[in-house]
């Protein structure tokens, strides 16, 4: 990400008409890219869900397309930045690209209601997952006819009629490469997060059922690893994860040696 600023502010040279301004190409291009393509990616996601039934390929379903979302709010504030000044409007209506773009934005937004509104976790995933796929097959087709049709002309970096000069296009592709990465690790930190949070809640629930108090279940938008954890407790010594990895989730300490602890507290 540094070299890529690093290259945007001092290597590629200034816009003839835009001048300054048309740095934020270089931000506002590759955020639109990343995201889309993180749609596509959740959808190829839910397919491996419907196949499989395994939750943690709806649960990479669900972090690709939520960060795609947030990568998606960035492209939109950067290209209204953008049409501001080089439009003298915040937002036109007549530019192909722009609306298409906000289209695909609103449809993906439905996608967290959606599963809110499904209380069961099973069918919240399946449905889910039914829509992943058909919104992401919608976003190719959705950039070929923006690039059918366009009113104003947007520079084409990825195909033959490019009109980027060298040390531009070299600044956009490093750019293009470091959101990426940063779409990356994004979501590896954030399915890392939720499978450990998910770790958490099934011990809790665990020992809670073990003292006898009532279980107590929130509605939630995000995929459910309850039933993947649990088949990991009950599955044959040979194919169970180690105490070691369960211990490394936990912060270092056995996760039996964290329930004993807590049952002794309950019971004291």
């Amino acid at each position: 990400m540094a070299t890529a600023l690093g290259l945007v502010f001092f290597y590629a040279p200034l816009e003839a008409e835009q001048g300054f301004l048309q740095k934020i190409f270089y931000v506002h291009v590759p955020l639109a890219i990343v995201a889309l393509c993180g749609f596509v990616i959740g959808g190829l996601f839910a397919i491996q869900h419907l196949r499989t039934r395994d939750p943690r390929w709806d649960m990479r379903s669900y972090v690709a397309i939520h960060m795609s979302l947030i990568f998606a709010v960035g492209t939109l504030i950067t290209g209204s930045i953008w049409a501001k000044g080089s439009w003298g409007h915040w937002w036109v209506w007549s530019e192909p690209t722009l609306v298409s773009f906000l289209i695909v934005f609103l449809l993906y937004a439905t996608y967290q209601p959606l599963r809110f509104a499904i209380e069961d976790p099973e069918r919240q995933a399946r449905y889910a997952s039914v829509f992943a796929i058909t919104a992401g097959a919608f976003v190719p087709m959705n950039f070929l006819a923006v690039r059918l049709s366009s009113a104003y002309l947007h520079p084409r970096v990825l195909g033959q009629t490019s009109n980027l000069p060298g040390s531009m296009a070299l600044t956009f592709v490093v750019s293009l490469a470091a959101i990426a990465l940063l779409f990356a690790t994004l979501c590896k930190y954030e399915l890392t997060a939720k499978h450990t949070r998910a770790q958490l809640r099934a011990l809790r629930r665990r020992l809670t059922e073990e003292t006898g108090a009532p279980v107590r279940r929130s509605r939630s938008a995000a995929p459910s690893l309850q039933h993947h954890l649990q088949d990991t407790r009950r599955a044959p010594a040979g194919t169970r994860p180690s105490t070691a990895m369960t211990a490394g989730a936990m912060g270092g300490q056995p996760a039996g040696t964290i329930i004993a602890r807590a049952a002794g507290r309950s019971d004291a």
